[in-house]
């Protein structure tokens, strides 16, 4: 509903483009919504806006992201992937799933910067994707911004707690997760990160599944010195909306 809501994380993201150095030639957007046994990476003739949801106002279907595809950055992801002995595939048929168009839509809503996205491996876990973004690591330096689209706690099924209200109070178990995430982020305290699971208070209950959190990783992975926490808010009292910048 970022799309279409006011909120302050939606405040954020439409600031994002004036926080980077420069405009990216690419983006590499990691999404919690494209599951794959192994990495695949997208790379269609035209890109398609996938509306994989249900429920949702008719004015969100409506919405469509055909941001440029491009096959030579799918292909040098893919490379670089197999150099780490990570091989993915290339898919030619996948558009965008709202993990990946939602965010952009907002920052930068003419759809006119090629895109390309990679799929997460939920079962392999945060280590297996720190090594996907160490691998993808030199696309920075060819101006690919990489994105990773997720969200810092995702309990669903507590949703109704909120009553509905995008400004509810954020619930305490929410806030004791995120902010250990936080502090474990800042500094840099990569193998607590990796084994949050079983050390962070509260992260089975903001995380039942992990596929929410891994595109974190992938960034995390990717970066390079310092990490800054650019952005922290909380919709529905149960979602935050946290974001770093890595290096």
């Amino acid at each position: 509903m970022l799309a279409l809501e006011d909120a302050p994380a939606r405040d954020f993201l439409k600031a994002l483009p004036g926080l980077l150095p420069e405009r990216p030639k690419a983006i590499l957007v990691i999404s919690a919504h494209w599951e794959r046994l192994r990495p695949a990476l997208n790379a269609p003739e035209r890109t398609e806006t996938i509306h994989d949801f249900g429920g949702f106002p008719p004015a969100l279907f409506q919405l469509t992201y055909p941001a440029p595809p491009s096959a030579s950055l799918a292909r040098r992801a893919a490379e670089l992937l197999a150099a780490a002995g990570l091989p993915a595939d290339i898919d030619t048929r996948r558009g965008l799933d709202h993990g990946a168009w939602v965010p952009l839509i907002v920052s930068w809503p003419n759809a006119d910067i090629p895109v390309v996205q990679l799929s997460v491996q939920t079962r392999l876990g945060p280590e297996h994707h720190v090594r996907l973004g160490e691998a993808l690591r030199p696309l920075r330096e060819e101006g690919v911004l990489i994105l990773g689209s997720g969200s810092f706690t995702h309990d669903l099924s507590s949703f109704r707690s909120s009553g509905g209200r995008i400004d509810a109070p954020e619930q305490a178990w929410v806030h004791v997760f995120a902010e250990w995430m936080s502090s474990a982020l800042k500094e840099c305290r990569t193998d607590d990160l990796i084994h949050y699971r079983t050390r962070a208070p509260e992260a089975v209950h903001n995380h039942p599944t992990e596929e929410h959190l891994l595109p974190l990783y992938v960034a995390l992975g990717a970066g390079s010195g310092s990490i800054t926490q650019l952005h922290t808010s909380t919709t529905y009292g149960i979602l935050r909306m946290d974001a770093f910048a890595f290096g």
